[in-house]
């Protein structure tokens, strides 16, 4: 036992002794990695703070994430995508959706959905607009935002 004991503990006394000869080249290499790193963390909050959230944003996640998914992917089967497809390019089919709710069969893209959306009539005009201007330029989706005024026109405001 004392012949594989006596081994081990010089080998242990060699690598603390070559450890503790370097820990201030660590310590230095440690410092000038943490500021680097917090360098690149002040560049990525500063790029971060530049661009605001889409208006939009919030009210999606409060409202409408449930269903569509952070994605827009939407649940198969259950409920649809926002990604490009018909529903979501036609303005005043997408404002009368989120205004008088939707049930019944509708086809988008080659699957068959069922399930009724309730009306977000509760929201204001703005608030639709900003919603819906969110979906038409988020998920693939690239169209023109809808507005206030439109919104409010198809409420009859």
């Amino acid at each position: 036992m004392k012949q594989i004991f006596l081994p081990f503990l010089l080998a242990l006394v060699v690598m603390l002794a070559s450890c503790s000869g370097s820990s201030s080249s660590k310590k230095q290499a440690k410092t000038s990695e943490s500021s680097e790193m917090n360098t690149q963390s002040e560049t990525v909050k500063s790029d971060a703070s530049s661009t605001k959230p889409h208006p939009g944003e919030a009210l999606y996640k409060t409202n409408c994430l449930t269903c569509h998914q952070s994605d827009g992917s939407g649940v198969p089967n259950m409920y649809p995508p926002l990604s490009p497809n018909d529903w979501i390019s036609d303005k005043d089919k997408l404002i009368g959706i989120m205004l008088h709710g939707l049930k019944g069969e509708i086809q988008v893209g080659d699957e068959t959905y069922n399930n009724a959306m309730p009306p977000h009539n509760g929201m204001t005009s703005q608030e639709l607009a900003d919603v819906l201007s969110y979906v038409r330029s988020s998920f693939g989706n690239k169209l023109e935002p809808i507005t206030q005024a439109e919104v409010a026109a198809a409420r009859g405001e």
